[in-house]
């Protein structure tokens, strides 16, 4: 999955992924492979990137959006 994170001052990630991790606002939840569309707000925490090497890496937001649909994720970030 292409994985683009985005702050208003810069891009902050963007790569291929195997699951991202987001702190929805009704509760985290992780998007992988194939996952159905979605977009959803998001709240203060952590995102969690697992590459394909299996090597995580974490980002801390004070809230944003996400966007999935055909393996693209976009999460937008305060």
């Amino acid at each position: 999955m292409k994985v683009d994170i985005i702050s208003p001052e810069n891009v902050i990630y963007s790569g291929e992924a195997l699951l991202v991790s987001v702190p929805g606002t009704k509760g985290s939840f992780e998007i992988m492979n194939n996952h159905a569309a979605i977009i959803s707000s998001l709240s203060k925490g952590q995102i969690k990137v697992k590459s394909k090497d299996a090597e995580e890496k974490f980002f801390d937001i004070n809230g944003g959006l996400v966007e999935c649909s055909n393996n693209k994720i976009n999460i937008l970030v305060n």
